[in-house]
């Protein structure tokens, strides 16, 4: 017997009916006070606005600054303007948020609910769910309880594949070990493939899968082998959300991708933020703490960083200006929040969790990694809350940190202070408006030709809602 037609959920339509009839069917009276208020509505609302208008571009107090117009007035100028990304008007590259839920309002997500030796097992280790690359656990966790997920797969836009590939942690240097990486996913997809009919109706092509390592679905630490093995030939038709992303052809990103920033547990970061508020005292002008070759050519026979870390070591590690440490330190967030300026530069890859750790805690990131791609920049404007300082340049930091503090600082800094940027950046257990699951949400429903179900024309319906 076939399945009855569900009514179309017309809204519009239902809205002018019951503007026209009342509960009991008939035409409601339309008295001189209805028929007239619409016309008293719009000519207030006409009077305000062009009172609003007038005050506001007759206040020479209202005009922005941007940064990129701000002078520094000696001969290091020129290197302090390269520090700064051009500044773009930040209402212009933000979204809608009215627009963003109506993307998000009908998307569909269907979660594949695997044997736990592919994701349960390995969090009897707590280290799997907080460690940098535990991005994989927490988009996992806030599907399950999010009100995209839908229990019937027939009606999905997009199959989530939780795999965590991160959590064999090595019992030599303490590492994730993601070796067995490729044999765990393609052992998922084998038995997603054999015991439901999604995958292969689309080569997997609505499928999302987690890659949150160095160079992302390669699946290894160091960048020539990671290019020698290449992304998975399985994985190559899927979606995969990773933290590598450069704005250059790299085979590592050669997918249809979401980047994504690395985890950072918001937990540490709200205690943080209670003991060192974002807008307290900053004694640290320049701060940075990780590893710190005296000599780039390390036991590997490789350049770590590229140089760059050697050379700030050596260069500034007897400078007063600049708080340099080369050890672990497990308190080490509270020193970012008394930091002005935090140093970001790249270690074996690009990027690194001190992007995501210095905009939460409020200290400016300035960014070392020539051609690094940002995630979420239609959330986060990385050009009015950071800084970029070419590789080339990284001898010259001190003075172009002392430039940018005489000049756009104070700028910087009430742009980055603004919370929407700490919540976009941060993955937690459940959903929440904005925050970094909320953005991969949005990024997928720019995706959505990529819906088996949509191009099929089964959401007629749900897609002339959007």
């Amino acid at each position: 017997m076939a399945e009855p037609k569900r009514p179309s959920k017309n809204r519009g339509f239902y809205v002018r009916m019951r503007l026209l009839h009342n509960k009991n069917g008939r035409p409601q009276e339309r008295s001189l006070f209805y028929r007239s208020y619409k016309w008293v509505i719009w000519f207030s609302l006409s009077l305000y606005l062009f009172g609003s208008y007038f005050v506001t571009n007759n206040n020479p107090q209202n005009k922005p600054t941007s940064l990129s117009k701000t002078h520094v007035p000696n001969s290091e100028s020129t290197l302090a303007s390269r520090a700064l990304f051009e500044s773009t008007n930040a209402t212009l590259l933000q979204q809608s948020t009215s627009n963003s839920a109506m993307f998000l309002k009908n998307l569909k997500i269907f979660v594949y609910d695997l044997p736990p030796n592919y994701n349960m097992n390995w969090l009897s280790n707590e280290r799997c769910s907080k460690h940098l690359f535990a991005s994989e656990v927490a988009i996992h966790r806030a599907l399950l309880t999010s009100h995209v997920r839908t229990f019937d797969p027939y009606e999905a836009d997009f199959f989530f594949v939780p795999v965590y590939v991160s959590c064999n942690f090595s019992t030599i240097n303490g590492f994730p070990a993601i070796g067995h990486a490729r044999s765990l996913l393609a052992s998922a997809v084998q038995l997603i493939s054999t015991e439901y009919p999604f995958w292969n109706r689309t080569g997997g092509s609505d499928h999302v899968f987690v890659a949150s390592h160095d160079y992302g679905a390669c699946f290894h630490a160091m960048e020539e082998a990671a290019i020698a093995d290449g992304i998975p030939g399985f994985l190559k038709t899927s979606i995969i959300l990773q933290t590598f992303g450069v704005n250059y052809k790299h085979p590592c990103q050669d997918v249809e991708n979401v980047l994504i920033p690395p985890y950072i547990s918001p937990e540490s970061v709200q205690t943080t933020v209670e003991n060192y508020p974002v807008k307290g005292r900053r004694d640290i002008f320049v701060f940075f703490r990780g590893k710190m070759e005296v000599h780039p050519k390390n036991v590997s026979g490789r350049f770590y960083s590229k140089r760059v870390r050697t050379v700030i070591w050596r260069k500034y590690s007897g400078d007063r200006r600049f708080y340099l440490k080369r050890h672990r330190f497990a308190g080490y967030q509270s020193e970012i929040a008394r930091s002005v300026f935090c140093l970001c530069p790249l270690g074996w890859a690009p990027w690194s969790p001190r992007l995501v750790e210095s905009v939460a805690l409020g200290c400016v990131p300035v960014i070392i990694a020539d051609g690094i791609r940002l995630p979420f920049p239609s959330a986060v404007n990385w050009t009015e809350i950071s800084l970029t300082v070419a590789e080339r340049d990284v001898d010259k930091l001190g003075n172009i940190l002392e430039q940018v503090a005489a000049t756009n600082l104070s700028t910087i800094q009430h742009n980055l202070w603004d919370q929407k940027n700490r919540r976009a950046l941060l993955f937690h257990n459940r959903v929440g408006k904005g925050d970094a699951t909320w953005q991969v949400l949005h990024e997928l429903a720019q995706k959505l030709d990529r819906s088996y179900k949509r191009g099929s024309g089964v959401s007629a319906e749900l897609d002339s809602d959007t």
